[in-house]
């Protein structure tokens, strides 16, 4: 099969691409190079690992195929963060993994005698399922970035009949927004109630939450169980997204995430790296619509021994805060949530002395929490340096003040969400 011709920089700045292809095998499946032709589609073909030279001009980008077969487990972190910069940019994404040897029903006249398989399953598509997915996920990218055909000016003579009817299509329009904004602090409300009302805060550790949506739902959930008399989980999840999809998503995984079994008289106290993979499985089980996708930090603490046991999958590092040091992120390799059913996830334990201060958070604090620095590591801000070592509800005052006095974009808001304990 003759290769494509590798998209250059120069060439994307020049038009809108509809399909962009990212690969490691260096060529695009016969049908799905056949389907973008059919159907008269601006294509290209880039290998995964020369995304980022195209990350400037991803508003010439209609959608995204990757195609997984072959890729190196190594480089799952660096796919979860292509997914997340192209979601960011409002960019749908296909992920393919392997050609299906049994044959799956199309309309195509000439359809393939195999099939493709979705990421994360075993279940194929035909060539017109997959032009489903780019349809639409193309028809939302050009909504999204303006570029639909606005219809023309009526003739003069029967503006007045428009205007009429534009009042009264306004007056409808006003009231069903009026009842979808209920519905919608409605449904908030109905979120917060699968949030924790108590907190088990003791005579050796204190805790604190802070929960800020950026709309009246969230794509944050947080949890603290007191599992037994000696431990406590906890956690911070992240829905990638906003909005009802997220929201929905956050209830699955409240649900979803199990700290531990019982069976018969005794239990089971599952360990972080089981609870993540755990719940990767069901998530992936699921096979979302769209490209719903989860970030998470799970953390089993033993409030006898003081140690701290913790596993992530794709989410910010928990940071750890002794009085008096430079704070400390925790790090741990653990790829995303419901992409790869097959993922692994690992565990790490440390010791925690009184004074100690340990802080879960979602993404959307970490523009005043601090940045990556290609020269030294994690940056933490003159802010957070300021309250890290105040007691811990003072600190947490202080970081929710940070968080609401932040001036950033409208389009740039997010949730906000940390959970926060002290070794007294």
């Amino acid at each position: 099969m003759k290769k494509e011709k590798l998209l250059s920089t120069i060439e994307l700045t020049k038009k809108f691409t509809d399909v962009l292809y990212l690969t490691n095998k260096g060529e695009i499946p016969f049908d799905i190079k056949r389907l973008l032709k059919q159907r008269k589609l601006a294509y290209s073909i880039r290998p995964i690992d020369e995304f980022s030279q195209v990350r400037d001009r991803l508003d010439l980008i209609g959608t995204v195929i990757i195609d997984t077969e072959g890729m190196d487990v190594s480089q799952q972190g660096y796919l979860s963060r292509i997914i997340e910069s192209l979601e960011m940019s409002n960019i749908g994404v296909i992920l393919l993994n392997e050609r299906v040897e049994v044959p799956v029903k199309s309309f195509s006249l000439s359809p393939s005698k195999t099939s493709f398989s979705m990421a994360g399953t075993t279940e194929g598509v035909s060539a017109d399922e997959l032009w489903v997915r780019i349809s639409v996920n193309l028809a939302y990218r050009k909504k999204s970035t303006g570029m639909a055909v606005k219809p023309a000016i009526p003739p003069k003579q029967i503006q007045r009949i428009y205007k009429n009817k534009l009042a009264e299509q306004l007056s409808i329009t006003g009231a069903l927004v009026d009842n979808l904004s209920e519905q919608m602090r409605l449904a908030g409300l109905v979120q917060q109630d699968f949030l924790p009302t108590q907190l088990p805060s003791s005579d050796e550790v204190r805790w604190v939450a802070t929960f800020i949506p950026a709309e009246w739902v969230s794509g944050d959930v947080y949890d603290i169980v007191r599992i037994d008399e000696q431990h406590i989980g906890f956690y911070v999840a992240d829905v990638v997204g906003h909005g009802i999809p997220a929201a929905l998503l956050t209830i699955f995984l409240k649900q979803a995430l199990v700290m531990r079994e019982t069976i018969d008289n005794n239990y089971h106290i599952f360990s972080p790296a089981e609870v993540m993979k755990n719940l990767n499985v069901r998530m992936a089980a699921q096979k979302l619509s769209g490209y719903q996708f989860a970030t998470c930090c799970y953390c089993l603490l033993n409030v006898k021994t003081l140690q701290m046991t913790y596993a992530r999958a794709g989410h910010p590092y928990p940071i750890l805060i002794r009085p008096n040091q430079r704070p400390q992120q925790l790090e741990m390799r653990g790829s995303l949530l419901g992409i790869f059913a097959q993922a692994e996830y690992v565990q790490e334990t440390i010791q925690l002395q009184p004074g100690d201060k340990v802080l879960l958070y979602s993404d959307g604090a970490e523009p005043f929490i601090g940045s990556f620095d290609d020269t030294i590591g994690f940056n933490f801000t003159d802010n957070f340096y300021k309250i890290k070592d105040l007691p811990l509800v003072e600190m947490m005052d202080k970081f929710n003040n940070l968080a609401q006095g932040q001036e950033i974009e409208p389009s740039e808001v997010d949730d906000i969400t940390a959970v926060a304990f002290e070794v007294l």
